[in-house]
């Protein structure tokens, strides 16, 4: 059946496009935070093995929430890990060592762009696209993206 929210099929699919990249960058982020969970060294390995758990799992809930917006505006959610690596704005790689630190400040640096990139789009998105629902939305993201970095960069200073 058509979806019909009051929002162009344009503008839906623009922001579709919009929100895949923001997809494909929690993708991205989820994956580095499961390595250093699972590849983490060093004298504090139980309280930041604990710690990329927490994350993770918030992420997974980030990936989910994302898909199921793009469903709800009428489509398809880029499922593959070839899709997320042509779109996301970040590496899969993560230079240096196993520890904390280098971790940490790998992840926050991933933190950072997409609170960045989620940024950039929100006006675009409320304004030009007229979808503030969506907008919201990646608003909330961006918040909770920002408390995460916080807590990264409070453990990196």
């Amino acid at each position: 059946m058509k979806t019909n929210i009051g929002i162009t099929e344009e503008n839906r699919e623009k922001v579709a496009e919009h929100l895949a990249k923001v997809l494909a960058d929690e993708y991205v982020l989820y994956t580095k935070t499961l390595r250093a969970h699972w590849n983490l060294e060093g004298i504090d390995f139980h309280t930041k093995h604990v710690f990329f758990e927490d994350h993770y799992n918030a992420i997974k809930e980030f990936i989910d929430g994302v898909a199921e917006r793009i469903r709800k505006i009428g489509h398809y959610a880029p499922g593959t890990l070839k899709q997320f690596l042509e779109l996301t704005h970040l590496s899969e790689e993560i230079e240096g060592d196993n520890s904390s630190l280098n971790y940490m400040k790998v992840l926050l640096a991933d933190h950072d762009t997409i609170i960045v990139e989620i940024r950039k789009i929100i006006p675009t998105i409320e304004e030009d696209l007229k979808d503030v629902g969506t907008a919201d939305f990646l608003t909330g993201l961006l918040q909770e993206h920002e408390e995460m970095a916080w807590m990264l960069r409070a453990s990196v200073s």
